[in-house]
């Protein structure tokens, strides 16, 4: 689908709905959409996926309180909280003990997809790490040393999350499943174990360092190597160097967010960059060459004769690379026309010539203080032949 509908839309819900209503509305259409019951049918699947994800950001609290706020940006992207599902699988391991294997598997004869009473290990979260560039940075491309806060197997338990010289204990109401079965009229349902929370087992005896959690915030530090062309808001992605699994899953990534700052000179416009250059009159009517910056260095540029304020000026392969093919853009010299405050007498002398000879009506020569002065204590000799 081109793009994502509103999650109440997909849902069939209003904003308004509570809890139990959303979670009726997820199950029957989870129902609907299940891809045993549409077998070949891809928008089925990709309805079935929808739906899922709706009911991922829907069903939880502060996931539904930023997407009431902020829409599908407050949601979407690492750190947003948004679902993660790669296929059918993890919906169903996201949702098994929601509304029970037994409805899924049951139901249409899967058996859970052979996957077995346990649920399938998670991989873990995916983190945040920010990169700031300068421009030449960017340009060129620079190996960078990011560093950010993930979660790691807390070495004290070894993940277990239970005290040194103490093991975890089998849950003896689930025996070590996770989960408990219920039948309810034609279904059944399977559902987290109330006792260890689908954990499967019991810590009597906590370990202290990491409170029974089995994982430690560490920082870790790791070397970058940002590619030539990059832009303000672009993603780069740490594969496997998120936060570990707490279940023995695969470990998250690492995605670094990419800032580039501002540069005196030059504003970038996509793979174009643009530089406003002042010159004078003479050299606006006269032609110049001049010599602007560049990131490569200095490079000449030649405005001929009668150039006009805001006029551009192209050096072709000046600009930055571009990312995703060969090339670079271009650097844009946009002339502006500078007009001195003060003048010289030799200058205001030539600039009142000009003016006569193109017959222009310019302001009066201004008086300086001491001449105006002078003629306050000397009068002209013309108001004393009137007196």
């Amino acid at each position: 689908m081109a793009g994502k509908r509103d999650y109440y839309e997909v849902l069939e819900v209003s904003r308004s709905a509570s809890d139990q209503e959303i979670a009726t509305a997820y199950r029957k259409l989870a129902i609907k959409y299940h891809p045993d019951k549409n077998p070949g049918d891809e928008e089925a699947v990709q309805r079935f996926k929808e739906c899922a994800e709706a009911f991922e950001i829907l069903n939880d609290a502060d996931k539904r309180a930023r997407y009431d706020r902020y829409g599908h940006a407050g949601v979407d992207g690492p750190g947003g909280g948004g679902a993660h599902f790669t296929d059918i699988n993890d919906i169903f391991d996201a949702f098994g003990d929601i509304f029970g294997e037994g409805v899924f598997g049951d139901l249409f004869g899967r058996g859970g997809r052979g996957r077995g009473r346990g649920r399938r290990a998670r991989r873990g979260a995916d983190v945040r790490a920010d990169v700031t560039l300068d421009l030449l940075e960017a340009a060129r491309g620079v190996t960078k040393t990011v560093k950010y806060d993930r979660h790691e197997r807390c070495g004290e338990c070894q993940g277990s999350g239970a005290k040194p010289g103490t093991t975890p204990e089998t849950c003896r109401y689930c025996g070590g499943a996770g989960q408990v079965i219920q039948t309810t009229g034609m279904f059944r349902v399977q559902t987290t174990c109330p006792s260890c929370h689908g954990a499967g087992n019991v810590i009597k005896e906590r370990c202290r360092a990491c409170g029974g959690e089995g994982q430690v915030k560490q920082t870790v530090e790791r070397e970058v190597r940002i590619p030539a062309g990059v832009d303000t808001e672009m993603r780069l992605r740490l594969s496997g160097e998120g936060s570990q699994s707490a279940d023995g899953g695969p470990a998250g990534d690492c995605y670094c967010f990419i800032t580039v700052k501002e540069h005196p000179l030059f504003h970038r416009e996509a793979q174009h960059l643009v530089c406003q250059w002042p010159i004078t009159y003479s050299q606006a009517a006269l032609g110049a060459t001049l010599e602007v910056p560049t990131l490569e260095g200095r490079d000449e540029l030649v405005i001929p004769p009668g150039t006009q304020p805001g006029e551009v000026f192209k050096l072709r392969g000046r600009g930055m690379p571009d990312l995703h093919r060969r090339g670079k853009g271009d650097l844009l010299v946009q002339i502006q026309l500078e007009v001195p405050k003060s003048l010289t007498e030799k200058q205001e002398e030539l600039l009142r010539e000009l003016a006569e000879e193109e017959h222009r009506n310019v302001s009066p020569h201004r008086k300086s203080f001491f001449e105006k002065l002078r003629d306050y204590f000397i009068p002209d000799e013309t108001a004393e032949a009137e007196d």
